[in-house]
């Protein structure tokens, strides 16, 4: 009994990870591939599972088979095309890979709707974002609600950063599956960390605030939901997942949030309050960032994880500077729940004006950190610098230089940003 269950699941997990259900939910969204490719992006080459079995003989001639299927309608393709509108605007791949090169394949692309929708959905896991969501969170909504938030962030992030390295299993293979993106081609896959966030953030943001603001409860379900169906099919369409990359994303992100959201509190409290925080705070980060980086090869994971530990650390340290000058307090438990204000056109200037200040503010202070940083770390380290990308592929550039330049974006973005607004008379 207990060896048929196994097997049972062994085979459901295979048939989910099948890049063959990724190629057919793109093609069933308007993706095509532009001209046949006989190797993943990552240099793995595609193979059933069914294929093991046999030694790989079915495998060599059904994809020998669907090569020259391919060959075939690429030719008849082109030949019944005399533009793009004929079947699709031809596309590059998504944001290429400044470090490693990657420029993926060209596609076509027959339904634009989709392709902006989804864009939009993978766009809510990355840097932009995270730059943009947090920081108007902090200025224009609820401090208190923000830092929460991010201390969920980095914890679902940072496992599911070192879970991929654990497992280390590649993307899904292309052929079938079309590269839409490459800029994260070079991480390992399992889990999806897009489906991780997606799923952590807005249900985290619900549980903080249901109690705290009053709103319509359905609507911030249905948005929540909305959300984290959105980025989760948005990481198949763009071919970077698989179905059991999503699922079991969705479902760790779950276990996290059940097992520490009750410390949520605690963390939050002490980071505010105690007189060491401060030095925990950066030794603990730095420590979950130098036990974590052990890859056998470089990937954008090293660096993203840095990256988040550091940004965490520095709107931890940021949290603990404004309890001690009284900047961003909490209101009285009395004033419980806050009600929104009504939105009037003053309301959304100063908010916009807000934003568009901070964020300024925050790229310039990446942009300055990242000029400063890297040369400097280089030259500590004896590393040429005359060639950035390859610099910032050594261990010894890529952590000090993510750490210290996030660090002090997160730092501003809860301290030094509220602080001049508090003198300008934005807050």
């Amino acid at each position: 009994m207990a060896g048929g269950f196994k097997a049972g699941f062994v085979r459901l997990m295979q048939y989910l990870q099948d890049p063959e259900h990724v190629a057919r939910f793109q093609r069933l969204c308007g993706v095509r591939a532009t001209e046949p490719r006989d190797r993943l992006g990552n240099g793995a080459p595609y193979v059933r599972h069914e294929d093991v079995q046999n030694g790989g003989g079915d495998g060599i001639r059904r994809r020998d088979a669907e090569k020259e299927k391919r060959n075939n309608g690429v030719a008849n393709g082109a030949a019944a095309c005399t533009g793009d509108d004929a079947m699709g605007s031809t596309v590059k791949p998504m944001r290429r890979n400044s470090l490693t090169g990657d420029v993926g394949q060209d596609f076509l692309i027959e339904n634009k709707l989709l392709y902006y929708l989804f864009t939009f959905g993978t766009e809510l896991g990355n840097e932009l974002f995270y730059i943009s969501f947090f920081p108007y969170l902090m200025w224009g909504v609820d401090a208190f609600v923000s830092r929460r938030l991010v201390v969920v962030w980095v914890w679902v992030m940072y496992l599911g950063q070192c879970t991929k390295d654990v497992f280390r299993w590649p993307r899904p293979s292309s052929p079938p599956v079309v590269k839409v993106e490459v800029f994260y081609n070079s991480e390992y896959s399992m889990p999806s960390t897009h489906a991780m966030s997606s799923t952590a953030i807005p249900l985290s943001l619900l549980l903080i605030t249901c109690s705290r603001w009053e709103y319509p409860l359905m609507l911030g379900v249905f948005l929540a939901v909305t959300w984290c169906v959105l980025v989760c099919l948005s990481r198949i369409y763009m071919g970077m997942h698989s179905i059991l990359d999503i699922i079991a994303g969705v479902l760790y992100s779950l276990l996290i949030i059940l097992i520490f959201g009750p410390a949520l509190d605690t963390i939050d409290t002490f980071n505010q309050t105690h007189p060491y925080a401060p030095v925990l705070i950066v030794s603990l980060h730095l420590g979950l960032g130098l036990f974590s980086f052990t890859l056998d090869t470089w990937s954008t994971s090293r660096g993203d994880t840095a990256q988040i530990l550091g940004s965490g650390a520095g709107i931890a340290l940021a949290s603990h500077v404004n309890y001690k000058v009284g900047l961003l307090p909490d209101p009285p438990m009395s004033m419980l729940p806050l009600q929104p204000p009504p939105f009037t056109l003053s309301l959304i200037g100063i908010c916009a004006l807000r934003f568009i200040l901070g964020v300024i503010i925050l790229l310039a202070t990446r942009a300055v950190m990242k000029a400063l940083t890297i040369p400097l770390v280089c030259r500590l380290f004896g590393i040429p610098s005359n060639d950035v990308r390859k610099a910032r592929q050594h261990m010894e550039v890529e952590l000090p230089y993510r750490y210290i330049t996030y660090g002090t974006v997160g730092f501003n973005a809860l301290f030094f940003v509220p602080f001049v607004f508090s003198h300008i008379g934005l807050l």
